[in-house]
Formats: C-alpha cells, structure tokens, sequence
C-alpha cells in the first residue's frame, strides 16, 4: 500500500503543497473581501455591457434583504434557474449573503426533473429567467416554492438597451413561452428589478455563517439513476477556491496585476463553472465574459472578437465546436494564458487543433461534484496535451482503490477515490447513497477507474459502467473514442458495448462525421491499424448528433437504452 504523496515532487515552483480552508468562515467573507478589494474593476460583462464588483455587491446586498425581509429561516433553500446572465451573477452572491442555500437548476430541466430536484431540495424560493416560466407553471404547486422571482433577460441592461432586448427575446424571436404562474397567498410571484429596488429599502442582516453551514446543493447530473445533492459547506467551496488560486497564481501570475478575462460559457449551474469561473474570478478580481447561448457559435465567435481573453474553461464538444468554425481562428488569442479542460475526457485530436489554432494547450483537470468540484489537474506550464488528468492539487489526497477497498501500488488499475477539504458533506438527505461512496476512512469513491504513474500522476481509465467486457477482455470506450477522433473524417463519436452471440459484448461506434465521404469500411480499417483487435467497433453507426447532456457530455448510456430498446 502506498500512503506517500510522489505527485508533491512534480508540482510547479510556486505552488505549495497544503492551503489553510481556515482562512475564511464563509464564502461570503470571501466574496465581500473581494467585492472591497476589486471595487472599481469590471466582475461580469454581458451583451457590451459591464458591471463592476460594487456593482454586484450593490445589487445582491438588495437582493438578499429582500429574501431575509419574506421571513426565511437561515438554511433555507433557494433555487436558481437561469443560463448565464448577469441576474445569476447577482443571485449567487444574494442567497449566501442572506444566509441561505443555492439550488442550482439547470433551466433545460424537463418538468418531471424539475419538480424532484424543488421537492428533493424543499426550495422555498427560485428565481427563473422568464424564458423557462412554463416549466415552473407545470410543478410549482406540488412543490414548497412560496415565492418566485421572475427575471427578464434585458433586466439588468440600461435604458432602453434592456427594452429592445426585451421585445426581441420575447417577440421576435419568440423566446418566451405563454405561462401563467400562481400569484396568490400560497405563492407570490415578484418580478426581479421589484425585488432589487424593494431590497433596498429592506433591513439586510448579515449572518453569522459558520465552515460546516451548507452553501450549495449541486445535483448531479443523475446519469446513475436518480439526481441526488452533493451537500457542499462553505468551507468545501472555500478549500477549492484557495486550491485552485494556489495551483493557477505562478502561470497567471506572469500576466502581472493586470484584470483578467474568463470565458464564461459553461453554464453557472455546473459546478465547473461555478467555482472555476464565478468564485474564482471574484477571489482574483477577473471578469467573467457572460455567454447565454454557447451553442450559438457563430454568435459566440462575434462576441470573443470583442475582448481579450486570458482563460478559457470549456468542456471537449464545445472546445471542438469552435474550432472546427471557419472564422474561429480570426480571433486574437495573443493573451489567451490558461485554456482549462474538464467535465469530460479532452480528446487528443481537439487539444491538437485547439493549440495549433489559439497558441495555447488544453490543460487537463478532473473533478465532481461531490468534490467541488477540482481535485487534480496538469500543470499549467504543460506545453503539449498528455491525455492524464494530472496531480492531485494542494491539500488533496488521492488513492487508487480495489474493490475491496484496499489501496493499490503505482501501475494498479482501481477506482479514483479522494479525500481533501474540497469533498462534499454527503448526498442531500441520503445517508444511505452517502455511505455506499465514502470510505471508512474519508474517501470519496468516483466510480471513475484510473491508474496514478511514480510521478503521481493521474490517468482515468474509464467509467466503471461504462467498461464493455468483449470475450472477457476490458474493453475501456475512451481509448476506442480518442482513436476514433484522431480520424480527419470524424467530428465527434462515442462507443458502447452490444450484446454479441459470440464474444458476450462487442463495440458498437456511433460517429458524427466531419466529412460526408467517409465510409464504415474506411473508418474500420483505420481502427485495425491503431486498435488490438478486440476493440475494434464491430458495428458502426453514422449519426447527424450524438445525445448529450446540456453541459455536453455524451450521453453513452441514451446510446446503450436506445439499443436495449430495440
């Protein structure tokens, strides 16, 4: 058994081996630090326009008055459901500010998803970006929601910007579905700028938050099963900021004191998003580029024109969305610093293009959100994509378990289990989910199957459902999908195990195809020539767009049900 730590020897210079969570009692202690420091810097920017950390602090202050004035215990929880607007920036901070616990929502959520994660949670409140109102109308009275903030996208735009944008977004381009809402004593409906400018008048208290109150339910994204929520403290959020400012200072730190630019175009629901770009950018004084749609890349692409950009987080389709867009490589990328990959494996043919294109390697981290999510990640100095996932970060032990539990030596395959100040208290009201994951010991088992190299460096294998057992061989289906994607005929592919008469399973590979000319037998071949033959895809399947889920994972298990259906 191994309980040395080889990955401290390879850590960049600068970064130091352990962070102290007990800097800070809250996240609000640390979000106000920021909003002082960094007063006069830009915090967001959305549709041209920009808003200060005063401003934000202003705004939210408002705002959390307003929740405290409508008698909500300390603890309660309060949904938010919006894309990445500059109302989610101002609600983060209200709900913590007011002593209250976030319910990220994801605003795509179909109803039947929606009301679990109202009634799982016992959300009092949500504020919802009218856009979404009609899937709220179809659950709220069989939830605990009493009050509901309605936002409007222009909302926080100036006169008459925050008009227009308005009557476009509900009347041009049809963006709002007809809702009704109930607006009675059960449930009271307040429109987000009323909410603002009645907080204002309201006596905000500031409360007496402590490490181990709850600050976050982030629901996980319920590919096993049901959505459960990973209960994050605020000193779980905390520990991972101070982890990842450690890690990230000494390459950032060569871009001087100057403000940053962080894309921010995963959604502010994702935990990824969350820490890496929200919480992150307020402990270092950044400015999040607010992106609603980044599935409008041409839109996209217009708006990176604009602006000078220092980080990047994004997960593997959109990295490849971009880059495989003719006018991406018209953008200045010449303060691009930190391109961040997580939420998925990073392909090594994206990461190719992306460095080839940008000037900057994609750097590699893993994380849940059960871990708040950042628990290992490459070395921001890394010049050329290595395929692993990288060190555990400061304060972050991680061990490759067997089955049994015992830790396995350097060169073991087992599952990746972690244990640090980042890990979540336990599921939200499920200490039977909670204890089926945590270890006697402390450790958080992912489900993800991994190997740790004698520098401690970390590589997954692959999800262990996802494993496809072909005449009892383990066949891993992201190595399948990395060689697949290094084809120049292939935009994007997954691969899953089918029943076979003969080998008990075999690979099935469903492909997107960058060139319309490619052929099953061509792309066979090239699989023969980079793959032991029992990995090869014995059926292969062309489709116009693979299943994900709103963050952009593939879904390999839609792909699985689909195929047991029929």
């Amino acid at each position: 058994m191994t309980t040395s730590k080889p990955w401290l020897a390879s850590y960049e210079p600068g970064v130091p081996t352990e962070i102290n969570p007990g800097e800070y009692n809250s996240l609000v202690e640390l979000l106000e630090q920021s909003f002082k420091q960094f007063a006069k810097r830009d915090m967001a920017a959305f549709m041209d326009v920009h808003w200060t950390f005063e401003q934000i602090d202003d705004l939210s202050c408002a705002l959390a008055g307003w929740f405290q004035s409508k008698g909500l215990a300390k603890g309660a929880r309060i949904a938010l459901m919006m894309p990445n607007i500059p109302q989610y920036m101002v609600a983060i901070a209200a709900v913590l500010r007011a002593g209250y616990v976030v319910v990220n929502v994801n605003p795509l959520y179909t109803p039947r998803e929606l009301e679990h994660q109202l009634k799982d949670s016992g959300a009092e409140a949500i504020i919802v970006l009218e856009n979404f109102a009609v899937t709220l109308q179809e659950v709220v009275a069989r939830t605990p929601v009493k009050h509901i903030v309605l936002a409007a996208m222009g909302d926080m735009l100036p006169f008459p910007k925050g008009l227009i944008v308005n009557f476009v977004v509900r009347n041009v381009k049809k963006m709002v579905p007809a809702f009704t809402l109930p607006n009675n004593d059960k449930c009271k409906v307040t429109k987000f700028k009323d909410a603002v400018s009645q907080g204002r008048s309201a006596k905000y208290n500031r409360p007496t938050l402590k490490p181990d109150d709850v600050a976050f339910l982030q629901y996980t994204g319920g590919t096993t099963g049901v959505s459960k929520g990973a209960t994050l403290l605020h000193r779980n959020v905390v520990a991972n900021i101070l982890q990842n400012e450690a890690w990230f200072k000494p390459e950032l730190g060569k871009l001087g004191d100057q403000p940053l630019t962080v894309v921010c175009a995963l959604p502010l629901y994702h935990i990824f998003a969350l820490t890496v770009c929200y919480m992150m950018g307020a402990r270092m004084g950044s400015m999040n580029l607010l992106i609603a749609n980044p599935r409008d890349i041409p839109g996209f692409i217009e708006t990176l024109k604009k602006y000078k950009v220092n980080q990047f987080p994004a997960v593997n389709t959109l990295f490849n969305a971009l880059v495989n867009h003719p006018d991406f490589n018209k953008i200045d990328f010449s303060g691009l610093k930190v391109s961040n990959g997580g939420g998925m494996a990073v392909q090594q043919a994206t990461a190719d293009t992306w460095k080839k294109v940008t000037g900057c390697p994609i750097v590699e981290g893993y994380g849940l959100s059960e871990t708040s999510p950042v628990a290992t990640a490459n070395r921001l100095d890394l010049n050329e994509f290595n395929g692993a996932i990288g060190y555990p970060i400061p304060s972050t032990e991680v061990a490759i378990l067997d089955d049994d539990g015992n830790h396995l030596d350097v060169g073991g395959v087992g599952e990746i289990s972690i244990r640090g100040p980042q890990v979540m208290a336990g599921y939200w009201n499920r200490p039977d989910e909670t204890a089926k994951v945590m270890t006697a010991d402390g450790f958080f088992r992912t489900g993800d199957i991994g190997v740790m190299d004698s520098t401690g460096l970390f590589k997954i294998v692959d999800r262990k459902k996802d494993m496809i057992l072909v005449s009892g061989f383990n066949v891993y289906p992201n190595e399948v999908e990395q060689v697949v994607n290094m084809h120049p005929g292939v935009l994007e592919c997954a691969a899953v195990g089918v029943p076979d008469d003969k080998s008990g399973e075999a690979v099935k590979l469903y492909v997107v195809r960058k060139d319309a000319t490619l052929t099953e037998a061509a792309l066979k071949a090239f699989c023969h020539e980079q793959l032991t033959g029992y990995k090869c895809p014995k059926h292969i399947e062309f489709r116009n767009d693979l299943p994900k889920t709103n963050v952009g994972k593939i879904l390999r298990r839609e792909l699985r049900d689909e195929k047991k259906a029929a």
